[in-house]
C-alpha cells in the first residue's frame, strides 16, 4: 500500500476523445509534496508517512514546528498530513513528490471537506417528499411531519433525519479514475468530481477497493 499525495482543487474542465464524446474531469495540483518523516512499527507502533506541502516562510511559523523543519533541514510548510502504508513503501526523508506519481488509466480515491451549505430542511437535506400541497395542510408543505412515537416512548430517537446544518463534512469518493496526467505542471486530471470548493485541500491515493480483473 503506497502512500497517497496532498493536492489542491484548481477546477474542473473537459476533454473529447477521438469520436467526440465530452469527458468530465477534476483538475488538481500536486504542490509539492515533501516527504518529512516515516513513522515505523518499531517506533511509534504503526507504519506511515508524513507528507508536507505548500511551502511557506518560516516567519510564519511557530518556534516549535521551525525547529522541527530545522531539524530535518527541510523547507517549513503549511500542510502536514499522514498516510498509512506497509513497509515497503517507506520513503526517503526529503524526496519530493510530482504528479507522475500516478499513472493515466489508473483508480484512485479523493478526500476533501464538502461545500457548506448552512441550515437545510428535511427536502433538501434528505430528500425527503413533504406533506400534501392541499386537502388540510397549510403553511406547512416542506416540513418532515411527525417525529415522535406517541406516549411510548414519548420521545425523539437519536439519529431522527431532522432540519440542520448540512455540508461542510469530511467525504471520499472512490474508484475515480485518473483520465490524463501533465508531469511538467504537476497536474492530475480526474475523472469526474471530488468534494470540496475550488482552491479546496484534498487528499489522493490508490483506490483501496479497486477490481483488478484476471487476465
Amino acid at each position: 500500500m503506497r502512500t497517497g499525495l496532498i493536492a489542491e482543487k484548481i477546477g474542473m474542465t473537459q476533454f473529447f476523445t477521438a469520436v467526440g464524446v465530452q469527458v468530465p474531469v477534476t483538475v488538481l495540483k500536486i504542490d509539492k509534496c515533501t516527504v518529512l518523516e516515516n513513522k515505523t512499527q518499531d517506533s511509534c507502533g504503526y507504519t506511515a508517512v508524513k507528507l508536507g506541502a505548500r511551502p511557506v516562510a518560516s516567519n510564519k511559523l511557530s518556534k516549535p514546528v521551525r525547529g522541527y523543519y530545522a531539524k530535518k533541514e527541510i523547507e517549513g510548510q503549511k500542510i502536514m498530513k499522514e498516510f498509512r502504508v506497509t513497509e515497503d513503501c517507506l520513503l526517503t526523508v526529503g524526496d519530493v513528490i510530482s504528479a507522475s506519481y500516478f499513472e493515466a488509466g489508473q483508480l484512485v480515491d479523493v478526500t476533501g471537506v464538502s461545500k457548506g451549505k448552512g441550515f437545510a430542511g428535511s427536502m433538501k437535506r434528505h430528500g425527503f417528499g413533504g406533506l400534501r400541497a392541499t386537502h388540510g395542510v397549510s403553511i406547512s408543505h416542506r416540513s418532515h411531519g411527525s417525529t415522535g412515537n406517541r406516549t411510548k416512548p414519548g420521545k425523539v430517537f437519536k439519529n431522527k433525519r431532522m432540519a440542520g446544518h448540512m455540508g461542510h463534512e469530511r467525504v471520499t469518493t472512490l474508484s475515480l479514475t485518473v483520465y490524463s496526467v501533465d508531469a511538467d505542471r504537476d497536474l492530475l486530471f480526474v475523472k469526474g468530481c471530488v468534494p470540496g470548493p475550488k482552491g479546496g485541500l484534498v487528499f489522493v491515493r490508490d483506490a483501496v477497493k479497486a477490481v483488478v480483473k484476471a487476465k
